[in-house]
C-alpha cells in the first residue's frame, strides 16, 4: 500500500524470503503505481508480475490478498491499518506505528477484533544474530545483570531534506528523527531489558527546524530511560550526523558491543564484541534481516491464533516514544503514564 521509496527494499525482501507472493501494489495514482511496478519488475523481477492498482480501496477488495504492508505516513496510517484489519487482512506496518499510544491501542484492538496479525517493520528483531544474542542474554551468559544500555542511530540528510522529504512534514511525521531512527534505539533497549518498561524518561531536543507545513521537525534528540532496579539506558538519534547504528550493553558479568545493530553492514566482519573480543560474522547473519522478517510474519500470520507478542512490542515502544516527546516538550523528566 503506497509507492514510497522504502517499498523498494521490501519488494526484494518479500521475494527473497520465499514466504510471500507480491500480488499487487496500490497507489492513489494508477499511472504512478504502474510505472513503479514496471521499474521494480525490470530491476528485480517476480516470476509473476505484480498488478498495479489505482487506489488503496482496490487493494482491500482483493480476495487473493492475505496481508498488506503499510508504509504510509504515520499521520494517516491509523485509518488505513484499521481498514486493512476490517477487511480481514494481516498488517505489517512501518514505524513509528502511530502518532500516539492511544491511537496504536485502537489499531491493535481492531486487528484483534478481526483476528488478524499486527507487526511493525523493525527487521533487526528477526535477524538470527539477535535470536542468538537474546538467548545468551536471557541465560546471563554474556553480560549478567544488565546495568547500562547505550545506543545511537544517525544519518546525515541532504540539503533539500526539509523541502523534499516527507519526514520533514511535521503533520505527517510528527516525531521526526525520534520516530524514524530513535524507534530502533528504544526497541533495542526494551529488548535488552526483556521488555520491562522504564519508570522514568527524560529526553531533550538538541536540534529542530521549521517545517513547510508550519510545524517543527525534530532533527536531533537524546534520551535517558530509568528502570526499576537501577538499570539505565541512553540513546541519541539525529538527521544531522553521519551514519552510525551501534548498541552497547553493560552488565555485572560482561560488556557487549554491536557495531551495526539496526542492519548488518558489509564493512564490519564481526557480529558483536564481548569484552573487546570479536565474534566473527556468522553465515546465518547473511547481511539481510528483512527477508527473515517476512518469514517470521508469514509463519505468525498463518498460525491458528495470530501471535500477539509483536503488537505488544510495538505498543511498549510507542509508549516510551510518547514519554520522550512529552519530556522534551515539558523540558523535564516524566514518569511512564504521566498525564496532565
Amino acid at each position: 500500500m503506497s509507492s514510497a521509496r522504502i517499498v523498494r527494499l521490501n519488494w526484494n525482501a518479500m521475494r527473497d524470503s520465499g514466504a510471500a507472493k507480491l500480488v499487487a501494489l496500490a497507489s492513489r495514482d494508477l499511472g504512478k503505481a504502474q510505472a513503479f511496478v514496471n521499474e521494480l519488475q525490470e530491476e528485480s523481477p517476480w516470476p509473476e508480475k505484480p498488478e498495479a492498482l489505482g487506489s488503496y480501496e482496490a487493494l482491500l477488495e482483493r480476495e487473493d490478498i492475505d496481508a498488506v504492508y503499510i508504509p504510509l505516513p504515520t499521520g494517516i496510517r491509523k485509518e488505513w491499518v484499521m481498514k486493512v484489519a476490517a477487511a480481514g487482512k494481516h498488517v505489517l506496518s512501518e514505524k513509528p506505528c502511530a502518532v500516539s499510544a492511544e491511537d496504536l491501542r485502537e489499531m491493535i484492538a481492531c486487528c484483534d477484533k478481526h483476528g488478524v496479525m499486527f507487526m511493525d517493520g523493525v527487521h533487526f528483531m528477526h535477524d538470527e544474530r539477535f535470536a542468538r544474542l537474546g538467548r545468551m542474554l536471557a541465560g546471563g551468559e554474556m553480560t549478567g545483570e544488565v546495568k547500562r544500555i547505550s545506543s545511537a542511530f544517525t544519518w546525515r540528510t541532504g540539503e533539500d531534506f526539509t523541502s523534499t522529504d516527507i519526514r520533514a512534514n511535521a503533520r505527517l511525521e510528527p516525531s521526526g528523527c525520534l520516530g524514524d531512527l530513535g524507534w530502533y534505539c528504544l526497541r533495542a533497549s526494551l529488548w535488552a531489558m526483556d521488555w520491562e518498561l522504564p519508570v522514568r524518561v527524560s529526553a531533550r531536543v538538541l536540534d529542530a527546524v521549521n517545517a513547510a507545513d508550519g510545524g517543527e521537525v525534530i532533527m536531533a534528540l537524546s534520551g535517558e530511560l530509568d528502570f526499576t532496579d537501577g538499570a539505565t539506558a541512553s540513546f541519541y538519534c539525529s538527521f544531522l550526523s553521519p551514519l552510525q547504528k551501534w548498541l552497547r550493553i553493560s552488565g555485572t558479568a560482561g560488556n557487549l558491543y554491536v557495531p551495526d545493530f539496526v542492519r548488518p553492514l558489509a564493512e564490519f566482519d564481526i557480529d558483536w564484541e564481548l569484552n573487546h573480543i570479536g565474534e566473527p560474522r556468522s553465515e546465518t547473519c547473511g547481511m539481510k534481516s528483512e527477508p527473515q522478517m517476512y518469514r517470521t510474519f508469514g509463519a505468525a500470520a498463518n498460525a491458528e491464533t495470530p501471535d500477539r507478542k509483536w503488537a505488544e512490542y510495538s505498543l511498549k515502544t510507542q509508549m516510551v516514544q510518547d514519554a520522550c516527546i512529552r519530556s522534551a516538550s515539558l523540558r523535564r523528566p516524566v514518569t511512564m503514564g504521566e498525564t496532565g
